[in-house]
């Protein structure tokens, strides 16, 4: 265990499986759905017999009712490739009220939801992969399934550092060519850039047949912009500090924001993407509960 999974939390979660949207293409039998056909106690449907076909697999009752051989078709059970996708741009170096204290971050936050989902992933047999965007596509970990490839993925998820600017969606469209099968590409960032960039990326993983979940980071303060003095402002990805009066832009800021967040539900929804977005002060293990039931077939 690392201090970002938290073992209670991990018990509490434990019943909770951890199901995809869509039929993935795995390596060895599992709990998931395939889009191939093969052995399984879920029915599916009937076909036609052809030369060839496992007699094992006739349905002599059908053939008793309609002096005709049809065949049984079962969905098969596969298993799970998860791929994790985190922001490590330097915006992801922001906690409340601004607080940039060990501890208390958005990649801190990252941490405890990759990295407990990455430990139940593989808990029930599915491979767990990682991936870290900042300006480029900095890290790749391929997903298996292992005790000790875990432990690799969880070493490396400690180590992550925020700096730098933001190159989310040009590492999305490298992950959508990296992963080979379908798989569920859960992304956590603050999507601190323009929604328009986004689309493009996230309709590029839909059509490679992934199942993609995101979870957007969001600290208190940059939606309610509660200041009342005069204040001064760094961008945590470069550019030059900035003095304002709060009181003054308050209102704009606001509607910008709003306008912001509407543009990527609108981005999510024609992209068919599972999106979460959540608050830094909230309970993480409350929000991957949320996560898990919503998924339950």
């Amino acid at each position: 265990m690392r201090n970002f999974v938290d073992p209670k939390v991990v018990a509490r979660l434990q019943g909770l499986a951890l199901d995809a949207r869509t039929p993935m293409i795995g390596s060895v039998s599992g709990r998931h759905r395939s889009p191939t056909r093969g052995s399984s106690l879920e029915f599916s449907e009937y076909r036609k017999y052809v030369p060839g076909d496992d007699t094992r697999r006739l349905d002599w009752r059908a053939w008793g009712r309609s002096d005709r051989f049809y065949i049984k078709e079962y969905e098969a059970d596969t298993n799970l490739r998860l791929c994790l996708v985190v922001d490590v741009s330097g915006s992801m170096n922001f906690g409340p009220d601004g607080s940039r204290e060990e501890g208390t971050t958005k990649l801190d936050y990252a941490r405890r939801l990759a990295g407990t989902l990455a430990y139940l992933a593989s808990g029930q047999g599915d491979a767990v992969g990682l991936y870290s965007a900042g300006k480029t596509f900095q890290k790749e970990i391929r997903p298996k399934r292992s005790g000790a490839h875990l432990k690799f993925v969880l070493d490396e998820l400690g180590d992550m550092k925020a700096e730098g600017e933001t190159g989310l969606p040009e590492a999305l469209h490298q992950a959508a060519e990296r992963i080979a099968q379908r798989a569920l590409v859960v992304v956590i960032s603050d999507l601190l850039m323009d929604p328009t960039t986004l689309k493009d990326a996230f309709q590029h993983l839909r059509f490679r047949k992934h199942d993609v979940a995101v979870f957007h980071l969001v600290e208190r303060s940059e939606i309610d912009f509660q200041f009342d003095r005069p204040i001064r402002f760094v961008d945590l990805e470069g550019a030059g500090p900035l003095l304002v009066d709060p009181t003054t832009i308050a209102k704009q800021y606001r509607q910008a924001v709003q306008n912001w967040l509407e543009q990527l539900r609108v981005v999510f929804r024609d992209s068919a993407v599972d999106y979460h977005r959540v608050g830094i002060e909230e309970n993480y293990a409350d929000v991957l509960a949320r996560f898990l039931l919503a998924r339950k077939k």
